[in-house]
């Protein structure tokens, strides 16, 4: 298939068609915006200063903030020559991420990664776009596609966020933030090609007015098979479009923004294969923010998305979200700074199963999400702070459930910071809990509880020493009412999906940044995770607790970024995951490399090396599928602002 053919052509066309349209009017006052950026020499303490606010819902330094967060910046994603979301999630020490196929991936933090792709205890959202899927509360990572030229940052928190972000905020939350469209001026280029993947972006801003900007962007990729064990293309091939927009505009008391994108991907099977599936959508937001004259803040947050996806057996998935979020930051008051805020989501699906295939029953729902939430930061002492959160939220399967996060955070000096939680999570059921039905096999599950976490955590975070950051935090995880599939009494078939198992999981989770000299920086992370779960004495269920995750139990990476010169910079990713269980998948240890030569403020040329190690190796394995394994990979780039 020609590269710039079907979807990939469109969205690229569309995308330049809108700037051809826009640039007269605009490209003389967005000239020389094009530059390309380089902040990495940023010292470690202004790295501490970054702001952030998935912690708290209003904006901190990260150097302050009582949790488990590690930031993916801007800069890191373009050294690590990641071409996709999930890619560039692999520089987050605090995350699991496995690749299954050509367009699978399973993510998840502190465990839980099931063999299917289908974890289901994480909660992901784009500029606070909720990403899951109400199917297995998880996230399909084929579906999400984002330049990532254009991402400011992505705040990864490991541990409960469900006091401020709601259920399935359980092991964690991922908030990508895209930058301002005020900050995306000018145009960009980047062309990828390689062995693996030939992936094109394309982006232009420009000015509205006197307070106005926007900028429009279209990608397309190309993404190559994956292996089999003998070497052979796995057949998973798929490619993928984009296109999108995004308009800020507004003074000092209040600024709007809209925003949009609509993307589309299909498989590309070998000759005589029958296609994947084709996925696609396309969603829309709008944020209003409101500064009040007594220093509080308001912030508005409507958005409606739509997605579908049909698979070669011939199931079909539709979904529609309409979302309405509201969030007053008052203006703090003597010791207290208080955040309270309202929302509420609609979600309707429609899920027709093919010939013989598993179906939902009902075939169509509407399911219906509200809550409430408040959190008062209470300065105890100048050096002391306590967090307390609450979030009530009533859902269409269980009715009310309660979130309540209590923080403690100690600065024993001005570069240290110490602090403790205590938090409630919930993983509200989903269609494939209550309404999966497989004749003979599969019975659903109509008295699916919610499974519930409670999590208690202490972390440090501070520098030690001026060119030596370091985060070290520990979590003790008690988890019931856990999902299994339970035997019919006096049979086996069918199943019926209960709650019957519960246990314990710890860990401990750590990062460092050394910068060894100007210009050239490490950075290290480990993670160590033990599960210990069980049956309930009334249980039968017949797939035992493996089948819950299937996770490392340790994780360790090494990364180094060097600038040779002050335009060639080398970066180096070394990574080593511990094997999995069940299905059983071998230790790995694998290398990245990157070598790129800035020719001038607008051209950067780059080489990337994937798993160079190995010529393939398997990450995860879905044991109803076939088992498909990573290639060794190397690509080509051009960047190019103007």
């Amino acid at each position: 298939m020609p590269f710039f053919g079907g979807s990939r052509g469109r969205a690229l066309a569309l995308g330049a068609g809108l700037g051809l349209l826009v640039a007269p009017q605009a490209w003389a006052e967005a000239a020389d915006a094009g530059a390309l950026s380089d902040l990495s020499r940023l010292s470690l303490e202004e790295l501490a200063n970054v702001e952030i606010t998935s912690v708290s819902k209003r904006p901190e330094t990260l150097g302050a903030a009582p949790a488990a967060i590690y930031v993916i910046r801007n800069e890191d994603i373009r050294f690590s020559g990641a071409d996709s979301l999930p890619e560039a999630l692999r520089l987050a020490p605090n995350l699991q991420v496995a690749r299954s196929s050509a367009s699978g991936y399973g993510i998840t933090a502190r465990g839980f990664n099931h063999s299917t792709g289908t974890a289901n205890k994480l909660q992901v959202l784009v500029d606070g776009r909720s990403v899951y899927t109400p199917l297995y509360s998880g996230v399909f990572w084929d579906a999400q596609g984002v330049m990532l030229e254009d991402v400011e940052r992505i705040e990864v928190i490991s541990g409960p966020g469900g006091a401020l972000w709601g259920a399935n905020a359980v092991n964690g939350v991922i908030n990508v933030i895209t930058r301002k469209a005020a900050d995306t001026q000018g145009g960009l280029v980047h062309l990828t090609d390689g062995s693996s993947d030939t992936v094109a972006n394309l982006r232009y801003g420009g000015r509205l007015g006197e307070t106005g900007a926007f900028r429009i962007y279209g990608l397309a990729a190309d993404y190559a098979d994956s292996r089999t064990t003998l070497g052979d293309g796995g057949g998973d091939s798929w490619d993928r479009a984009q296109t999108g927009f995004k308009l800020d505009w507004g003074g000092q008391g209040d600024t709007f923004s809209l925003q949009g994108d609509l993307y589309e991907g299909s498989s590309n099977p070998v000759a005589g294969a029958r296609a994947e599936g084709v996925i696609g959508g396309g969603n829309l937001l709008g944020r209003w923010v409101h500064g009040t004259a007594a220093g509080g803040l308001l912030e508005a947050t409507a958005y409606y998305a739509r997605d579908y996806r049909t698979i070669t057996s011939g199931i079909k998935d539709s979904l529609q979200v309409y979302n309405l979020d509201l969030q007053y930051a008052l203006a703090s008051r003597g010791r207290h700074r208080v955040v309270v805020g309202a929302g509420y989501r609609q979600n309707r699906d429609n899920f027709r199963g093919g010939f013989r295939t598993s179906f939902l029953d009902p075939a169509s729902r509407a399911t219906r999400l509200g809550n409430l939430f408040a959190q008062d930061e209470i300065r105890l002492r100048d050096d002391l702070i306590l967090t307390l959160g609450l979030r009530l939220e009533h859902n269409s399967y269980t009715g009310l459930v309660y979130l309540p996060n209590a923080r403690l955070a100690w600065r024993p000096s001005d570069h240290a910071l110490i602090w403790g939680a205590v938090s409630r999570g919930v993983r509200t059921p989903s269609r494939f809990d209550r309404d999966l039905i497989n004749p003979g096999l599969v019975a659903g599950g109509p008295d699916f509880t919610s499974e519930t976490l409670v999590a208690y955590e202490l972390g440090y975070r501070g520098q030690p020493a001026a060119n030596l950051s370091l985060s070290v935090s520990a979590y003790y995880n008690v988890y019931d009412s856990l999902r299994t599939a339970e035997a019919s009494i006096g049979t086996v078939f069918p199943l019926v999906i209960g709650n019957g198992m519960r246990g314990e999981t710890y860990g401990v989770e750590a990062w460092a940044a050394w910068q060894v000299r100007e210009g050239w920086r490490l950075s290290a992370g480990a993670n160590l995770l033990r599960k210990d779960l069980s049956l309930d004495p009334a249980s039968r269920d017949i797939f035992g607790v493996d089948f819950a995750g299937n996770d490392p139990d340790h994780q360790l990476s090494l990364r180094s970024h060097m600038s040779l010169t002050p335009a060639v910079d080398l970066d180096i990713d070394l990574r080593h995951v511990d094997r999995l269980k069940s299905p059983a998948v071998p230790a790995y240890t694998e290398l990245g490399a990157r070598l790129a030569w800035r020719v001038s403020d607008q051209v950067e040329l780059a080489v990337i090396g994937e798993n160079l190690l190995n010529d393939q190796h398997v990450e995860f394995v879905n044991g109803s599928v076939a088992r498909r394994e990573v290639p060794r990979a190397v690509r080509a780039s051009l960047r190019w602002g103007f």
